[in-house]
């Protein structure tokens, strides 16, 4: 179950960073206002899964899931450049992730 809570908190980071530009330097209250909240869910849920899970594993596959999402909106939503370095960087994230779920407990 801490591996389904830590792909949650990592959804809610993808959103969370996601929410950080429409604050406008969080000077916009309601923008604001999510994107504290969606960062609370998501630490809320990371701390939930590290009761099961360790916590370096935890945080690394947390915060992989975050970067591989906010990577690929901004190229889906954002039109960030797609170069060989980024999808290489991408590759390697997820191969990391991967990897950790295979070799870690739970």
């Amino acid at each position: 179950m801490g591996w389904v809570v830590l792909v949650l908190a990592g959804l809610v980071e993808i959103a969370w960073s996601q929410s950080i530009k429409p604050t406008e330097n969080f000077t916009r209250p309601w923008p604001t206002l999510l994107c504290f909240v969606l960062a609370a869910v998501s630490v809320y849920l990371l701390s939930l899964a590290m009761r099961t899970l360790p916590v370096g594993t935890a945080y690394a596959v947390f915060t992989g899931i975050g970067a591989i999402g906010a990577i690929t909106l901004g190229i889906v939503i954002h039109k960030d450049p797609v170069t060989a370095g980024r999808m290489l960087a991408l590759s390697l994230i997820l191969g990391g992730i991967v990897l950790a779920r295979i070799t870690g407990p739970g």
